[in-house]
């Protein structure tokens, strides 16, 4: 439990966060209630920025930590999914994981928010922890440690889709109004969105990548999608978790991708009708607003040729250089 001098330490930090954080240029937009502020480069709203805040100054990084790092809607609910089969895989089976019971964002902790309380986790012997945060933002200790990272990117043309009707489905739960497609595009393309621009957060993962490609694994969603059995190989192996000989003769990947599928997750009771941060007020979610339809492409249903084609020109002009080609 904590301390009441631990308490006063954290309201005094809090509040200096949340002086410094109204200093800062901000945009109302998106619909949502509350405004997008930028810092070091990158966009976020208060809650998540003061716990970006609180952990780069109190969390510990373990060398035998995972941290699976992400913009949003890029895939993480299924990465989470899928590194947390793998590694809990002799401790559960089909009929008895938490991922049946919980949604995937509940089952791996969100660094900015739950990181005081992730020792639980270690002790579990489940070193895995997740963050939206750019490269830049992370905590130092994360980097001190040599902990390991992997990062997942998307399309941005589906990335941006998929944003867009994950917040208009906040809005409508919220009962405020969500803003017109072309709006939200143009946010996106100026890297007005949450944890925003996508480009930047991208390459900073990337270019850490290159330099420690031992420490971070980088993926693409539609790889990720195309050959899930093989990449699901790799990041077991990179976790230091792999699959031996005789599971894979069993079929265990396989296993752990179809539990893990969309059509399966999206199936479950728990994430059709629960609740992502149950009780805690403006972060509490509905869980069926994470889950719609988990596809490659899916952008052509909804931008016009025009758009697609500036948000082509956009990426192409952004990595250009790097290596790097989504």
């Amino acid at each position: 439990m904590e301390s009441h001098i631990e308490k006063q330490n954290r309201d005094v930090l809090q509040k200096s966060f949340k002086e410094m954080i109204s200093t800062l240029p901000k945009e109302n937009c998106w619909g949502i209630p509350e405004a997008l502020y930028q810092y070091q480069g990158f966009w976020l709203t208060p809650p998540f920025l003061q716990g970006a805040l609180s952990a780069q100054q109190q969390f510990q990084a373990q060398p035998t930590d995972i941290i699976l790092c992400s913009s949003p809607r890029t895939g993480a609910a299924w990465l989470k999914s899928l590194t947390f089969a793998t590694i809990t895989r002799t401790s559960y089976n089909d009929s008895t994981t938490p991922l049946l019971s919980k949604m995937p964002h509940d089952v791996v902790p969100f660094m900015e928010f739950d990181h005081a309380q992730f020792s639980t986790n270690r002790h579990l012997g489940i070193p895995l922890l997740a963050t939206h945060l750019p490269y830049s933002l992370l905590p130092r200790s994360i980097i001190d440690s040599g902990c390991k990272l992997i990062y997942i990117c998307r399309d941005p043309k589906d990335t941006f889709v998929s944003l867009h009707h994950f917040i208009a489905r906040y809005n409508k739960s919220q009962n405020t109004q969500p803003v017109q497609l072309d709006e939200a595009f143009e946010l996106f393309y100026e890297g007005v969105n949450w944890y925003g621009p996508y480009w930047d957060h991208v390459l900073g993962y990337w270019k850490a990548s290159l330099e420690h490609p031992d420490k971070l694994l980088f993926l693409k969603y539609e790889e990720l999608i195309e050959d899930t059995v093989l990449y699901l190989k790799k990041i077991a192996e990179f976790m230091g978790y792999p699959f031996s000989s005789e599971e894979q003769q069993q079929g265990v990947p396989e296993n752990i991708v179809q539990l893990c599928s969309f059509e399966n997750l999206n199936g479950l009771e728990v994430n059709k009708t629960g609740k992502h941060r149950d009780g805690q007020g403006d972060l509490e979610m509905e869980n069926n607003i994470f889950f719609r339809k988990g596809k490659v492409g899916d952008w052509k249903n909804y931008l016009t040729t025009e758009m697609a084609r500036r948000l082509d020109q956009r990426t192409l002009q952004k990595f250009r250089g790097s290596g790097l080609s989504v």
